[in-house]
């Protein structure tokens, strides 16, 4: 039997906590407690699963033995990213994976993140004023699909630029920001950002280039971005890590794992549901969020399938829909 991603992901917490719970328990007994029993620690593990990581209608149970193993703890560095893993001492079992505070807050089930997404435009909250999210990173192909959509949607109905708001996807480490493709990616990301907050009036004409060729220094010149007040958010914490924070921070609160992903008026959204990655879906996903349509939504944008990646074009046929994670 062939396992689908999602079931081999659920079998890898299981498997990755019942050792965290191991370690929990070995921690516990070393540091003198008396209180807590190897099972009464297995019990609560296995609750937490339940209650916290796994969807509904799935659930986790103990089953067999309960084994005791030691661990070491140690920190690794992949690229410019840290991280704790765990490993037996007897070098056999690597968990390479930091340990979940299991007494930490945990979003709920009924969080925004965790709403069933819309499906009609009825389904869709309303406001007066609505914001559409788009989380991305710049160099995922299916990211850079989604913000070609969202510039051909500015393109054609200019106003429409106050209701959408790309963000980015990330983390801030040790005072700098990461990205889930590296350095690279992780430097536009943070320009890009950076262009958004302080030259909103050319950010859409250095999008716009920057999709065509990915050549940052030039679509700078063509987009006449003012270099010096870029770099120097770019490297001021105080301006440039301080937007990025807000975009990460979003992107814990609504649990946003893929890009692109959609967020309309503070709840998920699939485009797919719309007709998919095109200008006309997207532009139909924002429109069903106004209390009261604007004329400017009886405007009919393009339907075919935007373009993945790099492209001199709006539309390919090799277009795909897919994200990156």
């Amino acid at each position: 039997m062939q396992l689908s991603k999602n079931s081999i992901i659920t079998i890898l917490l299981i498997v990755c906590f019942a050792l965290a719970a191991a370690l929990i328990y070995s921690q516990m007994s070393g540091s003198g407690s008396s209180k807590l029993t190897k099972e009464s620690v297995i019990e609560k593990t296995v609750a937490f699963i339940n209650e916290n990581l796994l969807s509904e209608g799935t659930v986790a149970e103990q089953v067999g033995d309960i084994e005791e193993v030691d661990f070491y703890k140690f920190k690794i560095k992949i690229g410019e990213n840290e991280f704790f893993s765990y490993v037996t001492k007897d070098g056999k079992t690597l968990l390479p994976q930091e340990g979940i505070d299991m007494t930490a807050e945990i979003p709920s089930r009924n969080s925004t993140a965790q709403k069933p997404v819309a499906k009609t435009c009825e389904e869709v909250k309303k406001e007066e004023n609505p914001v559409l999210e788009a989380f991305v990173v710049s160099y995922c192909p299916f990211g850079t699909q989604m913000q070609r959509i969202l510039n051909e949607i500015v393109k054609e109905i200019p106003s429409f630029s106050e209701n959408i708001k790309i963000r980015y996807m990330g983390s801030v480490q040790n005072g700098k920001v990461t990205a889930m493709h590296g350095e690279k990616e992780a430097q536009e990301n943070l320009r890009q950002i950076c262009l958004r907050e302080e030259q909103a009036d050319k950010f859409y004409s250095y999008l716009s280039c920057f999709l065509k060729s990915d050549d940052s220094e030039g679509c700078q010149s063509e987009a006449q971005i003012d270099k010096d007040k870029l770099s120097q958010c770019m490297e001021d914490s105080s301006r440039g890590i301080s937007y990025a924070e807000e975009d990460f921070n979003l992107q814990n609160t609504y649990q946003v794992t893929g890009s692109p992903t959609l967020i309309i008026n503070g709840e998920r959204i699939s485009e797919f549901n719309f007709g998919g990655r095109t200008a006309e879906a997207v532009k139909t996903v924002l429109c069903c969020g106004f209390a009261s349509e604007p004329d400017s939504c009886g405007k009919t944008l393009s339907e075919e399938q935007a373009a993945t990646g790099f492209s001199e074009t709006y539309s390919t046929k090799e277009t795909k829909g897919g994200a990156c994670e």
